[in-house]
């Protein structure tokens, strides 16, 4: 049909198509607008999902790692019952005198009602002067979140090091659970201190290098700390045997417990708290810790 003989639409007629095409376009429009904000709310849900579900699992691990512990429990391979790890000449573990096999809080004695001035007891926390024949016995009472630790093993580590790879000093690790009330609820300082307790458990020639790792990534005070996965990959990257189960079941928490509790029992407390051969480094008398260990060593 020629342009000519096509019907021309009436001004209703136009009006009417117009008011159709407009109802297209808004018709469109909204189904546009529906399901973006359909999208919208989804997303929206799901976020909410997220969060409700991470929430949840930070509940979760805060209330697992609060969870009691028990009173009584196993003491790791190559340690002994005073909580301690003595490391040797090239860092090879040195095997307690006396290895008792089990810890139990019943059997501590009682606590000190009011602020130590010293502690007590020396031989009651295997603290001694060690045989003219034997490497010097140097103690450490440490904590893995405690800046003051780690600023004392960057001082003097090297030196330590040094003497104990030269077989003169043996070096024992007494970690403790002190400023678990400073890791925002995560007990940080018993974690940290029962992953090493695995480790020496599984893989004692990779203790020493796993308890540098710990301090090297030491966490800042009023911090949840490194969690349990970090814990677990940073003793494989050490080398050590894989602590995953022995850390999630918490199997040296008792331990650490034990520790600490004997630890302040005998006047232990502030860390780092130091002996060399039985006798104890007082930072506010003794400033300079290698001419306190020079002495001690003299002395023997």
């Amino acid at each position: 049909m020629s342009p000519k003989n096509e019907k021309r639409l009436t001004n209703a007629e136009r009006t009417a198509l117009a008011r159709e095409q407009a109802k297209k376009i808004r018709d469109t429009q909204q189904k546009k607008e529906k399901t973006r904000n359909w999208i919208i709310r989804g997303s929206v849900l799901l976020v909410a999902v997220a969060i409700v579900v991470i929430i949840a699992i930070v509940v979760l691990q805060t209330s697992k790692s609060n969870e009691p512990v028990a009173a009584t429990g196993a003491v790791p391979a190559n340690a002994n019952s005073y909580g301690g790890v003595t490391v040797g000449k090239d860092g090879a573990i040195v095997a307690p005198v006396t290895k008792e096999t089990t810890v139990d809080m019943a059997s501590l004695p009682p606590a000190p009602t009011a602020q130590p001035t010293a502690v007590s007891g020396l031989d009651k926390l295997g603290l001694a002067a060690a045989p003219a024949d034997k490497p010097a016995q140097v103690v450490v009472y440490l904590d893995f979140m405690c800046p003051a630790c780690k600023n004392f093993e960057t001082a003097y580590g090297p030196t330590l090091d040094g003497l104990r790879n030269s077989g003169k000093i043996t070096v024992e690790y007494r970690p403790l659970n002190f400023l678990d009330r400073f890791s925002s609820g995560t007990n940080y300082s018993s974690r940290s201190a029962a992953a090493a307790a695995c480790v020496v458990d599984k893989s004692p020639d990779k203790y020493k290098a796993f308890v540098d790792s710990l301090y090297k990534e030491q966490p800042a005070e009023n911090s949840k700390g490194l969690d349990n996965a970090t814990l677990v990959k940073l003793a494989s990257e050490a080398g050590a045997a894989d602590i995953n189960s022995c850390v999630n079941d918490k199997t040296f928490r008792p331990y650490i417990a034990f520790g600490g509790a004997l630890a302040v029992a005998r006047g232990i407390a502030a860390t780092p708290t130091v002996f060399v051969q039985g006798q104890q480094w007082m930072p506010e008398k003794d400033k300079d810790f290698n001419a306190f260990l020079t002495t001690a060593l003299a002395a023997k």
